[in-house]
């Protein structure tokens, strides 16, 4: 960071706080803060300058970012099922983009510490009591005689990330990745057959040009794995991300390191890096220009990301790029655009304008979910499939027009079954037709709802084939939306 304006882990105290949480018992907190800080970092400098450098290759369009994973982790779902299916379905996801980008996928989870969530108001009406609102398991419990803010909820978050992040380390290094066996990651819970057919002929296709590979291998007399060794086909690089949100917390795991030297010139060069993830982001309503978060983010070496919604006007987003990243380095900064399906037209183009304007390298994402959020007439909240589409594809369009570029997609989304081995009906639409009747069958989320397997696979599909389209050079006509027309073969209803 070379901005002149001093800075420390804790000079975001300084400043005000928005969405912060008050702990009734202060010195509770500072003990446990002070414990965090002498628990080992959960991920290391160089995992998070290697990030860094793939993101700089995203902002050059040589690689995609997917984005993806729960709104909110739960302590009750850090299981071996749930863990495994989330990466399955993330490796799922991510295979198919490949296949049809022909680039490579950065794979970003929101996982291992996505447990705090902000909230548009400090209580809430359950029944005829007002009570504190829920705001993730590092705070509080969603049973309401559980809503005072409990500082050891932030050890076992941390402890529950370390788990977690252990064993997600330990799937992707087992095998568990290899595009030898993609058929592993399973789809044999998937209903739609037209699904199943198209992962199944991308398989047959990968299989195809792995055993020719191997043959010519064999010819040439190189060498090929033996007894689970390690191979580029056999393992992928994995991040894991969440919202900088609980600065306590944030702070109590950033450690002064020295920089790897594979990425410094300056003889022991130190950092501030967060070693609670390897990214982090601002919230939209936390990016308050004068605010704690914005003051903590410049000072992190750490890649961030930074959510832009309708109400960030432009000259604010160049002002909050010359705070956090005022040396104007790639691969630093991430934008995650969240408009809504109806409002992205208004503001995506001159957000756009703005930044190049500015010169600022960014990676832009786009968030379909966060600005598409509705209530169903039961009363569960939901997302329709159609207006996630309609937002990502409006997002690409924008940004050809615009002579920019989506460099990713950051979607909520689980590979969890229930107990009949169903997957989860929180979002409407997609190909297997979800409707409002069908919302509680299987609603499992306690934050926002997330696509469940199939529908995330509808939207791997309809990104892959667009960028095949552009990779082939296929003409597409003056079609509004590029991917738009696509949604014939997808209900809308």
């Amino acid at each position: 960071m070379s901005s002149k304006i001093p800075w420390s882990p804790s000079s975001w105290t300084s400043k005000s706080v928005a969405q912060d949480v008050e702990y009734p018992d202060r010195q509770h907190l500072s003990k446990v803060l002070s414990k965090l800080g002498t628990l080992p970092p959960l991920v290391t400098p160089s995992e998070i300058e290697r990030l860094r450098y793939q993101l700089s290759l995203v902002q050059r369009n040589e690689a995609f970012l997917l984005h993806a994973g729960d709104c909110a982790e739960s302590f009750d779902a850090c299981t071996n099922e749930n863990i495994s299916a989330k990466i399955g379905l993330i490796l799922s996801f991510s295979l198919i983009l490949i296949w049809g980008a022909r680039l490579p996928i950065v794979r970003v989870g929101r996982i291992a510490g996505q447990y705090a969530k902000p909230r548009s108001s400090k209580t809430e009406k359950v029944g005829d009591r007002e009570v504190l609102s829920f705001r993730g398991d590092n705070v509080n419990g969603l049973d309401i005689e559980d809503r005072t803010p409990d500082p050891e909820r932030l050890l076992r978050a941390y402890f529950h990330s370390a788990t977690t992040l252990n064993y997600v380390r330990g799937l992707l290094t087992s095998g568990f990745a290899s595009l030898h066996q993609p058929r592993d990651w399973s789809l044999s819970h998937v209903r739609s057959p037209s699904l199943r057919n198209e992962f199944e002929d991308i398989v047959e296709g990968l299989t195809d040009a792995l055993d020719f590979s191997r043959t010519i291998g064999q010819e040439s007399g190189a060498s090929f794995e033996h007894g689970g060794a390690r191979s580029t086909v056999g393992e992928v690089d994995f991040y894991t991300s969440h919202e900088g949100l609980m600065l306590d917390y944030e702070q109590a795991l950033t450690r002064e390191c020295p920089v790897p030297k594979t990425v410094s010139s300056v003889p022991n060069e130190t950092a501030y890096y967060n070693t609670s993830a390897h990214f982090l982001w601002i919230g939209d309503r936390t990016r308050q220009i004068d605010g704690g978060h914005v003051e903590y983010f410049r000072g992190i070496r750490n890649p961030i990301g930074i959510k832009v919604g309708p109400s960030m006007e432009n000259d604010e987003l160049v002002r909050l790029l010359d705070i956090v990243n005022p040396d104007k380095i790639s691969g630093r900064v991430t934008l995650i655009t969240r408009y809504g399906a109806g409002k992205v037209e208004n503001y995506l183009a001159a957000h756009i304008k703005a930044v190049k304007e500015s010169q600022h390298p960014v990676v832009w994402v786009c968030d379909p979910m966060h600005g598409n959020t509705l209530t169903s007439s039961t009363g569960l909240k939901t997302r329709h499939f159609h207006t996630i589409i309609q937002e990502l594809t409006s997002c690409i369009r924008i940004h050809s027009e615009c002579g920019s570029r989506l460099g990713g997609v950051s979607l909520e989304f689980t590979g969890e079954l229930n107990d009949e081995g169903f997957s989860v009906t929180e979002c409407l639409g997609g190909s297997m037709e979800l409707s409002e009747e069908q919302l509680g069958l299987r609603y499992q989320s306690f934050c926002d709802p997330r696509l469940n397997f199939e529908q995330s696979l509808d939207v791997a599909f309809l990104i892959s084939k667009h960028y095949k389209d552009e990779r082939r050079g296929k003409q597409r006509g003056n079609e509004k939306d590029v991917l738009f027309t696509e949604l014939s073969v997808l209900p809308s209803k």
